[in-house]
Parts: C-alpha cells; sequence; structure tokens
C-alpha cells in the first residue's frame, strides 16, 4: 500500500478518536502509546502485517485475530471496539463472527458484542479448575443433558453504536464431542451437518445472522465453542476470555490446540495476567513458565503466528492499595515478547502507571474495585491499543 494512502487511512481513523477527546486525559501517557520490539525485530509480527496490507490492498488475504483473557476479554467491550476498528480500516472486509459460545447455557454473561438464551437440561464448566469434561479454546464448556437442551446465539449486539457492523454467516461449527447429535433449527427447517471427531459443521443455504441449536438421539454431548465463519476471505477478530481466568486457568483446556485449528491465529493478542496478580503468593517465574506452554501450544498448530502482550491495568490488592506485582508483571510479558520475537504493549504505563486506576474512577472509567472498567474505559483501552497497533503499521510499511 502506497505511504499516501495509508496517512490518509491514519487520518481517518485516528482524528474520530482524538476528536470525542478520549485521548486528552491527563493521566494517560500519550508518550508510551506504542508497540514495543524487545527483540528488536519481530518477524512474525512484520509477517501479520504484511498479511493485513494484503487485505487492505487488494482483499485478497484471509486475517484471523484471537485475543485471550479473563473478564477483561469475556465482558466483550474491549475486544469488539478492537475488532470494529480492525474492520473500519476498509469496507466488506469482514470474515466471519468467530469463535463464540452459548455463555447463557453456562450460566454466565454474555459477551455485549452478541446474545445467547438456553433451554432444557444443561451442565457446564469452565478452565478455573480441572474437571472431568475437557473445555477447548473458550475456556468453557457446556454439556447438553439430553434433546430438551437448546441454545440460540444472536449476533444482534445489545450495544448499539453509530455506523455498527453487522455480522452474518453462511457456514457453522460446533466444536465438542459426545453421543447427542447436533442439529440447526432455522425457523421450520432442520438441518443436518457432517461430522468430524472434534467438530460439527454446516453449510447454510444462505447468510444468516443468528443460529439455534438442539441435539438428536440420546446421551450428551459437550459444547466448546461455535465458530461462525462466511466464503472468501476477509478479517476475522475473535476472542476466548473466562471471568477469573489466570495463565494457569488455560493449561486446564485440553482440547485447546484442536480448537486452535479452527481459528488459526494469525495473531494472538496476549491479556491475560490480571488475575494472576491477586494473591499473595504470585510467582513471576511460575507465570512465565505457563505463558510459554501456551505459546508452545499456539505455534504447534501456527509456527508463525504473532503474539502481541499487553500485560496488565492498574488495579488495587484486595482493596488495600496499589497491587505491587503489576510492574513485576509487565516485565515478564516485556521478557516474553523478547522470547518469541514478539510485541509488547504497556497497558500499565499507558493508563498512567502507579495508582493512575483511582484517576480513572474519578472520570467515570473503572469500577469501584479498581480492577475492572466501565464500559467507556474499556472503549478507551481499545482505542489507545489500536492507536498504537495503527501507527505501528503505518511506520513499517
Amino acid at each position: 500500500m502506497k505511504r499516501l494512502s495509508l496517512s490518509i487511512l491514519l487520518l481517518i481513523c485516528l482524528v474520530p478518536l482524538k476528536a470525542r477527546g478520549v485521548l486528552r486525559q491527563p493521566f494517560i501517557r500519550q508518550d508510551a502509546n506504542h508497540l514495543e520490539r524487545p527483540a528488536g525485530k519481530a518477524p512474525d509480527y512484520d509477517l501479520f502485517l504484511r498479511k493485513l496490507d494484503t487485505l487492505l490492498s487488494t482483499g485478497g488475504a484471509d486475517v484471523h485475530i484471537l485475543q485471550i483473557g479473563g473478564s477483561h476479554v469475556q465482558g466483550g467491550t474491549l475486544s469488539d471496539r478492537l475488532r470494529r476498528h480492525f474492520l473500519s480500516l476498509r469496507y466488506g472486509i469482514e470474515g466471519g463472527r468467530g469463535l463464540v459460545f452459548p455463555f447463557a447455557a453456562a450460566m454466565t454473561n454474555t459477551p455485549t458484542s452478541y446474545t445467547t438464551s438456553y433451554s432444557g437440561r444443561w451442565e457446564s464448566a469452565t478452565c478455573l479448575k480441572p474437571a472431568s469434561e475437557e473445555p477447548g479454546l473458550t475456556g468453557m464448556v457446556a454439556v447438553a443433558q439430553d434433546t430438551s437442551a437448546r441454545f440460540i446465539i444472536d449476533l444482534a449486539p445489545r450495544e448499539i453504536h453509530v455506523l455498527q457492523q453487522h455480522y452474518s454467516f453462511r457456514s457453522v461449527d460446533i466444536l465438542g464431542s459426545g453421543n447427542l447429535t447436533p442439529i440447526l433449527l432455522q425457523g421450520k427447517d432442520t438441518l443436518r451437518g457432517i461430522r468430524g471427531k472434534h467438530l460439527v459443521h454446516f453449510d447454510l443455504p444462505y447468510f444468516m445472522d443468528w443460529v439455534q441449536v438442539g441435539f438428536e438421539g440420546s446421551g450428551t454431548f459437550s459444547v466448546r465453542g461455535i465458530y461462525l465463519d462466511r466464503p472468501g476471505g476477509g478479517l476475522t477478530f475473535s476472542e476466548a476470555g473466562v471471568n477469573g481466568a489466570s495463565t494457569t486457568s488455560w493449561l486446564h483446556c485440553p482440547a485447546l490446540k484442536e480448537d486452535l485449528r479452527r481459528v488459526m491465529p494469525d495473531l494472538v493478542i496476549f491479556s491475560i495476567g490480571i488475575n494472576d496478580i491477586q494473591g499473595a503468593d504470585f510467582d513471576a517465574a511460575r507465570f512465565k513458565r505457563h505463558y510459554r506452554d501456551l505459546i508452545r501450544d499456539v505455534r504447534k498448530v501456527n509456527p508463525r503466528c504473532a503474539f502481541l502482550f499487553t500485560g496488565v491495568n492498574d488495579s488495587v490488592l484486595r482493596r488495600r492499595g496499589v497491587n505491587p506485582h503489576t510492574q513485576t508483571v509487565q516485565m515478564a510479558c516485556r521478557d516474553l515478547a523478547q522470547e518469541c520475537q514478539g510485541v509488547f504493549w504497556d497497558w500499565f504505563e499507558v493508563m498512567g502507571g502507579p495508582g493512575s486506576m483511582a484517576q480513572w474512577e474519578s472520570a467515570g472509567l473503572s469500577q469501584g474495585d479498581r480492577i475492572h472498567f466501565t464500559a467507556a474505559g474499556y472503549r478507551l483501552v481499545a482505542d489507545l491499543l489500536f492507536e498504537a497497533i495503527l501507527e505501528d503499521y503505518y511506520t513499517r510499511r
């Protein structure tokens, strides 16, 4: 892509963020808002940028981004804001909604970017502790107990925005296994899919923006996730977030690699860490060891996958004061980015450093626990991260 066209792209994408005034908060360290390359080079990330550049210039590429984290990600506002920023780079590059999950059937909150509902008998488990069920990439599993079990996923968002992106799909992959047979209940039609070892695939006769899943037969079926896709290339941004999940939690997902093969990310944005530092026994060596295991699992699926580490935000520990482990986590994430020749975004410094969460709370951008953000706060975090990504993309083209 020509430098002139990228200059225009940068102007179009960043001016609206600044015009809203969100980047003028006095506590934000705008001078720190850039991507670091601790190893001096990041060949896999440059490969991701070239693939993104091809998509934006010709449309002839298929780009997959995956963000993994805890409640910051499960809430959905942060990831959806990033998703919409990427899709705003060029009209018509949506490649499908990607990975979703029937959160309602697991009795937990659904991300704000879509809705879920359920009926019938279900049991569930998450990656927070080892269980007899085997979560995969979503970190969760919802187990249909009989044919009374159904769920609906509707891509109509609960948060309405100007120029809201509309998502649709032509294929559905139900990630999971069991004796029951998943079916799609589309109005008066019942669609049956092609069963594989780790998923059941459905081709739809037309584009849809919602899906209802039921079951036939006897026994149970463990749903690890749903992948919603559309034909052709494009950009797909998936998120995998579990409230309370730490690096230890994500190692409790035996089917993670199987599900990664369906998502096949070109870039993984690692936002795991805030839950690792909520106790007194934080161990930086263990933290990095667990991250290395996750990186190894991703690279077994895609050896050229790029990694972007965001580190963690400023927070309080047990409501008593500034969390003393935050800077240690940032150093660990920077070290990990150096080891795997990835990139690092210093969330902690960009938001203002030690104690800055109190200022975010005063501005209505963080919640009273000073760990989580408000919807406006998550949107601001996404705006800042995307600005850093876009400026790096611009300067290296």
